[in-house]
């Protein structure tokens, strides 16, 4: 027996449509960050965590700009979050 109302039933509750994939705003966010040279911490799938700012992003990664440590090329499968740092660059 089956506990699900028939299909053409009026009461029959819709599910909400999932979210998109994609809102596009990720590469408006990284912009933004680079063009100011904002402070940002990025940490990684492992727990790593690294402080610059983006210098340059494409689809596949980013490039953190660290002072007084070497550049960084990272994955962004890599990357658990980004987050803007307090105060501004030097």
């Amino acid at each position: 027996m089956s506990f699900r109302p028939p299909q053409g039933s009026p009461n029959a509750k819709r599910g909400r449509t999932p979210p998109p994939e994609d809102t596009f705003e990720e590469a408006s966010f990284l912009k933004t960050l680079g063009e100011k040279q904002k402070p940002v911490s990025v940490k990684l799938m492992d727990g790593q965590t690294f402080q610059g700012w983006i210098e340059y992003y494409d689809r596949n990664m980013v490039r953190l700009t660290r002072q007084d440590a070497p550049n960084l090329f990272i994955f962004k499968h890599e990357i658990m979050y980004i987050a803007e740092d307090g105060g501004k660059r030097k």
